[in-house]
């Protein structure tokens, strides 16, 4: 139902619109840097990220015109239209470096792996908030979201995109930690976890991943192979040093020694050309997005606000904890995107869309549920 309460104009959250607002331009500013000498290509990315940065930002005003709540009735044909998605990469997407992870719709190349996130935060939320009686949740009320967690996860795994599968279980492991849980469940959730980690590594892991974790740990001893991104992404870092070299100065970057600088090494780029000061900066602004989703989530007017934008909130901090770790050589390379920073559409407009969900809880915390 679309309300206009003039209370809900009043109390729009312009401080995130602001805060989203500064990341996203000088993503856009470091993307330009990152792509400006590859020869026509670096235009078009430049330009193409504009037009998701402008349409994303529509969306975020299209969803605060409906309330949140709604997403409790939607919930399930949400997640069903997230598995048909993920089904159609398997058997019909397009491949890029041997990776099956988009469906080309023409005037846009969908990534499905990306809106799953956030619709697995939506499902997650509607299930806690519906079955939570502060009792705490035993094992069996924990198997249906598992298993709603474990099949995108599975079929993501297939594609194969490591590091966004990881994020889902990152999105459960949180979620589920958030809401009330019995020891005992606790305690039986870690051992079902690290039993299927072997599981994982050994039918579903692809070669050059498992190749990747084993030598992020030793990047010196292959650095021209599977150790190659994370040693040019230190050195460019490293380099930076307190100041930074100059923006569209930076050598890693523009004599191209530095892979897929405009994507999962982005915050790379801005290291070098910024450094350590221009770094802090950027961290700041991001990290205060996301604790004043925080504040939001905690402000929330009911528990389905809680749950949502809590889980919104976890999205975006373990998608730049891993970014950050992998781009510092503290994380193997798995492939994740700075949220608002690194290029690439679906990754945009799933992160402004969940933006938008976090000011549509904070606009309506004054009306009644």
């Amino acid at each position: 139902m679309i309300r206009f309460d003039r209370r809900l104009v009043q109390n729009f959250d312009w401080v995130m619109v602001a805060a989203v607002l500064v990341v996203a331009l000088l993503g856009l500013l470091n993307l330009y840097s990152a792509t400006h000498l590859s020869r026509g290509y670096g235009s078009t990315v430049f330009i193409k990220q504009v037009y998701y940065f402008l349409a994303g930002f529509g969306l975020i005003f299209l969803i605060v015109l409906v309330d949140y709540k709604i997403l409790i009735k939607w919930n399930y044909p949400l997640y069903g239209i997230m598995l048909i998605l993920l089904l159609l990469v398997l058997l019909v997407g397009g491949e890029v470096a041997g990776s099956q992870r988009w469906i080309n719709l023409g005037f846009f190349r969908l990534q499905p792996s990306e809106p799953a996130k956030l619709l697995l935060v939506i499902t997650l939320a509607s299930y806690y908030y519906r079955k939570d009686t502060g009792k705490g949740f035993t094992l069996k009320e924990l198997l249906l979201p598992m298993g709603l967690t474990a099949v995108p996860v599975l079929m993501i795994l297939k594609q194969p995109d490591l590091g966004t599968a990881l994020m889902l279980v990152f999105i459960f492991v949180s979620m589920t930690l958030f809401v009330k849980l019995k020891w005992s469940t606790l305690g039986v959730l870690a051992g079902i976890g690290v039993s299927f980690l072997p599981l994982v590594w050994q039918f579903y892991l692809k070669p050059y991943q498992r190749q990747r974790i084993m030598t992020f740990l030793s990047p010196e001893s292959d650095p021209l192979g599977s150790g190659y991104h994370i040693t040019q992404s230190k050195i460019a870092v490293g380099s930076g040093a307190t100041f930074g070299k100059g923006y569209m100065q930076g050598t890693q970057a523009q004599l191209d020694f530095l892979p897929e600088r405009h994507t999962d090494f982005a915050f790379s780029v801005w290291a070098e050309e910024w450094g350590f000061i221009g770094s802090l900066f950027f961290l700041a602004c991001y990290f205060f997005i996301v604790l004043w989703g925080l504040n939001i989530a905690l402000s929330a007017r009911d528990k389905f606000g809680v749950l949502l934008a809590f889980g919104v909130v976890s999205l975006l901090f373990w998608q730049a904890f891993i970014n950050l770790g992998m781009v510092l050589g503290l994380l193997p390379v798995v492939g994740m995107p700075m949220p608002l920073f690194s290029y690439g559409g679906s990754s945009l407009l799933t992160t402004l869309a969940g933006i938008g969900i976090l000011i549509n809880i904070r606009m309506r915390r004054f009306t009644t549920p």
